[in-house]
């Protein structure tokens, strides 16, 4: 099915899809019981216009996937934002071709930045140890601000705020350029071959963290 699919970089011409873009983003991470950084259709555009960005369009012009790439730190740290298939192309294998494709255009845009991404989703998570990405601590990524900023409109913002941004439901996933040595304490672990056991972890995370948050609120209220 993936040869039904015209996979490429962004350009200007393709910001006829940006607000179907933008509401598909929100409706997923709505179904998913998490936020993401809410972006206009004017900023879709921007990385169109900036090819900073992946598409996927069937061979008769239909929009299908889309993905952006976002540098932080003075470029020194890259993230691959915003993944998002069509509801009716997804489980199709195309989420891992788009994922491929923006994690190519970011080697090539940034070749010397460290491409993170943090993410509750298993399948996502499987895709990324594909490509070299290993999990890591949060004090592994990116220290900007502006980065941070966009997790206020998640609905887990208080467990980052409460967990003084160490650690959330979202996973945290790192690559690092063959270039420069991991830093100390990234554990080298392939969980590519088994999603079954990104799904439980991701299980796990989430029933520890929103436990963890029910008791602060608890304590809150009766302190």
């Amino acid at each position: 099915m993936i040869k039904n699919f015209i996979i490429q970089p962004a350009e200007a011409k393709h910001g006829i899809y940006a607000d179907t873009i933008v509401e598909e983003m929100a409706l997923s991470a709505q179904a998913r019981g998490t936020g993401i950084a809410r972006r206009s259709p004017e900023y879709i555009k921007q990385k169109m216009l900036e090819q900073k960005a992946v598409i996927a369009l069937t061979k008769d012009g239909e929009w299908a996937g889309f993905c952006y790439i976002e540098a932080w730190g003075h470029e020194k740290f890259v993230a691959n934002s915003g993944l998002i298939v069509a509801p009716q192309f997804r489980k199709s294998g195309l989420a891992r071709e788009i994922k491929k494709a923006v994690f190519k255009l970011s080697k090539k845009r940034y070749p010397h930045a460290k491409i993170f991404g943090l993410t509750t989703g298993a399948a996502v998570m499987k895709i990324n140890s594909e490509l070299g990405y290993v999990p890591v601590s949060y004090s592994d990524l990116t220290t900007d601000e502006d980065f941070w900023k966009g997790c206020q409109s998640c609905v887990n913002f208080e467990i980052l705020q409460s967990k003084s941004r160490s650690n959330c439901l979202c996973t945290a996933m790192l690559y690092v350029p063959k270039d420069q040595k991991p830093k100390k304490g990234i554990k080298l672990r392939d969980f590519s071959e088994n999603l079954k056991l990104f799904e439980r972890w991701t299980r796990f995370k989430k029933k520890v963290m929103l436990k963890f948050n029910k008791d602060l609120i608890t304590n809150l209220n009766q302190s």
